[in-house]
């Protein structure tokens, strides 16, 4: 069985209580804290130096979620001790987006082994094509290992991401741990809650992760049209109005994109992962009550197959889009989402660029504007 504590650091209290003396190769350290943290890295430092053995991942934020509260400049912490499960982690550099495929490869070749059942992943939120990157991981690892986690956050700023990297915060990197054995179970769920309005438009000219028109007309002015009076904050207000995204009019699937960044000279259009030519694309809007009764329906898949009685890790990634849109209310999403869980579980996460999760199963997609959870349970 495996042993968890969650504790909080804040600018004013520190750390309070001392740290669990659960130091091992066994031993998962995850952390998640404000963007500026790379700058003050002293209380990182000191959560580091307290598990020398232990495997440290992790990255920043637009917001810490610790059990049903929502922070700020803090640093979120969860120490999971397994009996059984084996643990391997690597972080690699992406220097910028076109290295992010070849990174996500790279990554799973080292850290694939018949005996792996899951990996969590934690990507720089900014330098990276987040669907390369998981086109990467997928042509590697077989469609049995289950891989969730996210990309990093800086608020509504887009300036400056890192994760936990060499034990170190760093930016421009991608980190993972895989998990090997048969006795660690993994639930995941993800969920939006969204509203599609308006007419669905063809991607007539798009490459990667950059749109450049749609029904042939350039991407961003056609954007600036619905977003009236909120243009003017561009990218920021994007989160209120994401896209999604569907291979062809019959396709159930779909997935939602965020945008990263604007480009006015060209007209276009950067998100956080790719936008097919050929695609349909439609606006979205946000619904309150979807958004939160989302979250509890994430962890409800997510806790399928649990064990109610056994400690488990529940790692919660929301898009900071969802964050914006509910405001005060963001917490209820946490509060419904803590409510469906296990009672054993500890509950740990962040607001992100971009969750990574199977859209129900399968090999990964990554999703924006999502609540996106995974179980960690040892049996």
């Amino acid at each position: 069985m495996m042993d968890i504590e969650t504790f909080a650091h804040t600018r004013s209290g520190g750390w309070g209580a001392g740290f669990p003396t659960w130091d091992s190769e066994r031993t998962l350290v995850t952390v998640f804290g404000a963007s500026d943290r790379i700058r003050d890295s002293q209380a990182i430092d000191e959560l580091v130096a307290a598990f020398p053995r232990a495997h440290v991942v992790g990255c920043s934020t637009s917001g810490e979620i610790l059990e049903t509260s929502i922070n700020d400049d803090s640093l979120a912490v969860a120490v999971c001790r397994f009996e059984h499960t084996r643990l391997r982690s690597l972080a690699v550099p992406v220097g910028d987006a076109t290295n992010s495929r070849a990174a996500g490869k790279r990554l799973a070749e080292a850290l694939v082994a018949p005996d792996l059942r899951a990996l969590l992943i934690f990507s720089d939120g900014l330098c990276v094509n987040g669907s390369e990157l998981l086109g990467g991981l997928n042509e590697v690892l077989p469609a049995s290992v289950v891989v969730t986690g996210g990309l990093a956050g800086d608020g509504d700023r887009f300036q400056s991401t890192w994760v936990i990297a060499d034990r170190a915060p760093r930016a421009g990197w991608i980190s993972g741990v895989g998990l090997y054995g048969e006795r660690v179970h993994i639930g995941h769920g993800s969920k939006g809650g969204w509203d599609a309005f308006g007419p669905e438009r063809v991607v007539t000219k798009s490459k990667g992760n950059v749109l450049y028109e749609l029904d042939e007309r350039p991407a961003l002015a056609l954007y600036k049209e619905y977003l009236g009076d909120r243009a003017a904050g561009l990218p920021g207000t994007a989160l209120l109005f994401p896209l999604t995204l569907r291979a062809s009019r019959g396709a159930a699937k779909s997935l939602v994109r965020t945008i990263l960044s604007i480009d006015e000279a060209a007209q276009s259009m950067t998100f956080a992962g790719d936008i097919p030519q050929g695609y349909l694309a439609q606006l979205m809007r946000a619904n309150f009550d979807r958004l939160v009764a989302g979250a509890a329906e994430a962890a409800r898949l997510t806790s399928e197959g649990s064990n109610d009685e056994s400690a488990s890790l529940a790692l919660a990634i929301s898009c900071v889009g969802r964050r914006l849109v509910l405001g005060q209310r963001a917490e209820e999403e946490v509060e419904a989402a803590r409510d469906a869980l296990p009672r054993s579980a500890r509950l740990l996460g962040f607001y992100s660029y971009g969750e990574i999760s199977p859209y129900a199963t399968g090999q990964c997609d990554l999703h924006n504007q999502t609540m996106t959870l995974t179980n960690i349970q040892e049996r």
